[in-house]
């Protein structure tokens, strides 16, 4: 099977395994006083600061179960005012702030920067936005971002569970949403990093009493030995990848992440002429590719893509897109056999 789903979540590295082996060995709960417990305690703290090391993050970090806890624990218990999002999110961060003012993009992806200044007028707002888009791989300009919403005297929240380990984390923002399996690490173990622990308001419990739950040390292990390799695809790779965007361009169909602003270069939405989403991704099955049409959260739904009718894409093209994503394991050998069946396909 040649994986290109890797936005879904990503093999797990050897380090990470490793680790969490290690995590295994020292079962004792990191909240208990006893020996034991002291010393489950210190390997979790030494994980946080080797993942705050890893990511030149200078502030906190609460350990979640997943990306979708980060947001809800962010948006739910932030203390600021209105909650403002990017039509564009992923749905995670849509469920976990329903009511909050959701903000249009551009065709190429970005947030309008001037209906956000607008939108900032609320006193004291959260806007959560991502630094990778999920379906697209569109980057946003978090930097130009932040200083609108920090002069209203607002916070951003980035979502950088597509980005983190792939490209720097924005160094503007006030709070980051991480997910482990994206880069390598295991799958239940996520994170929220905040500036300062006086943006969220506590609730008891663990994890400096902002989090309730026994902390999953052995995740936690393989979250930081995932991270003190790289995550992001080999530049020839990406290159490889680029390429063939442009053979399918010249080949009847589109490929939408040409259209964006700035692109991660791992993940590329792709329409083939004249083949369903649906069908396509039955076909490349049967060939034994994996691919995905869209968000692992949404893409078994078949409703049509919020992220892509967010950017005004046609309806015709949006029914015959996929989503191709990379990751750290990716070779240039996956990419041509790839090209070589979408190719096969468009061209009956």
């Amino acid at each position: 099977m040649i994986y290109l789903d890797h936005a879904a979540t990503t093999r797990m590295k050897p380090a990470a395994r490793a680790a969490m082996e290690e995590g295994f060995a020292l079962w004792a709960n990191p909240s208990s006083p006893h020996t034991a417990g002291r010393r489950a305690r210190a390997a979790l703290e030494d994980a946080r600061e080797q993942i705050k090391a890893a990511l030149g993050w200078e502030g906190e970090l609460i350990f979640t179960a997943s990306a979708s806890e980060a947001a809800a624990l962010a948006l739910g218990r932030a203390n600021a005012g209105a909650r403002l999002v990017s039509a564009v999110e992923h749905d995670c961060v849509l469920q976990a702030a329903p009511d909050a003012e959701r903000l249009p993009v551009l065709g190429d992806g970005a947030l309008d920067l001037e209906v956000l200044a607008e939108a900032v007028r609320h006193k004291r707002p959260l806007l959560a936005v991502q630094q990778v888009n999920s379906e697209t791989g569109a980057v946003q300009d978090l930097a130009a971002i932040a200083a609108i919403v920090h002069e209203a005297g607002g916070l951003l929240l980035a979502d950088c569970a597509q980005g983190a380990g792939k490209l720097p984390l924005p160094a503007q923002a006030d709070m980051v949403i991480l997910a482990a399996h994206k880069f390598g690490g295991p799958v239940g173990i996520g994170a929220l990093l905040v500036r300062d622990y006086a943006l969220l308001a506590p609730t008891g419990g663990q994890e400096r009493g902002y989090r309730r739950g026994t902390e999953n040390l052995p995740a936690a292990l393989g979250m930081a030995a995932a991270l003190a390799t790289p995550s992001a695809p080999e530049r020839q790779v990406t290159e490889r990848f680029e390429q063939f965007g442009y053979t399918a361009s010249q080949s009847g169909g589109e490929w939408l992440s040409g259209r964006l602003r700035a692109i991660s270069g791992h993940i590329a939405a792709v329409a083939m002429p004249g083949m369903s989403a649906e069908a396509q991704l039955m076909r490349f099955d049967m060939a034994g590719i994996a691919v995905s049409q869209g968000s692992a959260c949404s893409s078994g739904t078949m409703r049509r893509s919020h992220v892509l009718t967010a950017m005004g894409v046609p309806d015709g093209i949006a029914a015959r897109t996929i989503r191709v994503s990379l990751g750290w394991d990716s070779t240039g050998a996956d990419i041509d056999r790839f090209a070589e069946v979408w190719l096969d396909l468009a061209g009956r």
